[in-house]
């Protein structure tokens, strides 16, 4: 089979057919991309053009309260500063580490009335100039482009209110979440309206919802029934009737959630977290006529030659099966891993993921 684009990969796999071989895209941590710099990445180099990985394009709107962004404090090694969220937030500069959350804005009712009243799906809130330059070059060379929504639990809990206030406000709240939870898609949708009547087109609509930790979910079954399912099943209605395909990404053991999503139509689902519990085998065989699988390589054995091939020589076959697969980690490539331990397992995916 001739070589395809990214384009033409992505939809097989979303059509559930095969292709010349199954897309392989991942995130890098920034740390990781400083180590491979040190080791031979040039610095003009886009890293996906230098490993010949598969090109993909996201597009996010700002749907949010537009708090005053600042630097509170700067040291080499971490940031620390408040967000468009209301967010004050830590970050390390050169560690592959995940933000520490320090303090919110946003604390009760009262004040997400005022962080809403300032929510105005407004032109500026759109990034024209990024599309300007870069969108008929994408289209041209077969990207994959996403717009990306942004909204529900996971979003709420770490980059808007807090986690312990949010799992108290689901059960002793319910109605604050709710319509924090629809407000934020309300916004967003009215944004990439705006966006799709100036002629900008999309392949998928992706969004973050980590809504699993390790062998459990945050909230019961009839919680996420009540409150977010709801709102999940908007986003996917919407995408489709724009001509996009929905794809969720979220961390933890969200198994009992697989078959609410695939009932409300979900196309594919990102990360399958191994060290979870996220079965990734046992999901194809149980929904892979449904669903588009997108990771499930365990990034705690990337940093291991032996350990690691073995998972893709083991997974990857049996995954790519009748198309419906994506390649990835099951988070993100983590700094311990070399440059050309990363170009071997590229070379490695591509050869195992060939049809």
């Amino acid at each position: 089979m001739s070589e395809m684009t990214s384009h033409e990969r992505f939809s097989r796999m979303y059509e559930h057919r095969e292709a010349d071989r199954v897309p392989i895209i991942d995130e890098p941590w920034a740390a990781t991309l400083e180590r491979w710099r040190r080791e031979g990445l040039p610095e003009d180099t886009d890293w996906t053009d230098f490993f010949g990985v598969d090109k993909t394009a996201l597009i996010a709107v700002d749907n949010s309260p537009r708090y005053e962004c600042k630097v509170l404090e700067e040291t080499d090694d971490y940031i620390v500063e408040t967000t468009c969220w209301g967010l004050t937030v830590k970050n390390w500069k050169h560690a592959a580490s995940t933000p520490q959350f320090l303090d919110y804005t946003i604390r009760d009712p009262d004040s997400w009335r005022e962080a809403k009243a300032r929510m105005t799906p407004t032109r500026d809130r759109i990034p024209w100039a990024t599309l300007e330059k870069n969108y008929a070059t994408w289209r041209e060379r077969g990207y994959w482009l996403s717009a990306r929504l942004w909204f529900g639990f996971d979003v709420t809990h770490s980059w808007a209110v807090g986690t312990e206030r949010m799992l108290m406000a689901l059960i002793d709240n319910p109605d604050w979440c709710a319509d924090m939870f629809n407000t934020y898609l309300d916004v967003n949708l009215a944004l990439l309206e705006i966006l799709l009547e100036e002629g900008y087109t999309f392949d998928c609509a992706t969004w973050p919802d980590d809504m699993g930790y390790k062998g459990h979910q945050f909230f019961s079954m009839q919680t996420y029934r009540d409150l977010l399912k709801p709102v999940q099943r908007r986003a996917i209605e919407w995408a489709h009737a724009h001509g996009m395909k929905a794809h969720l990404h979220s961390c933890g053991d969200v198994r009992p959630l697989v078959p609410e999503l695939i009932e409300m139509g979900l196309d594919a689902l990102n990360p399958l977290e191994v060290k979870a519990g996220m079965d990734t085998l046992w999901l194809k065989q149980t929904y892979g006529d449904d669903l588009v699988l997108h990771g499930g390589i365990n990034a705690v054995l990337w940093d291991k030659p032996e350990a690691i091939q073995a998972e893709i020589l083991q997974k990857t076959p049996a995954l790519k099966k009748g198309g419906g697969y994506i390649f990835s980690s099951d988070h993100s490539v983590p700094s311990s891993v070399s440059l050309e331990q990363f170009r071997s397992i590229v070379n490695l995916a591509k050869s195992a993921g060939s049809y």
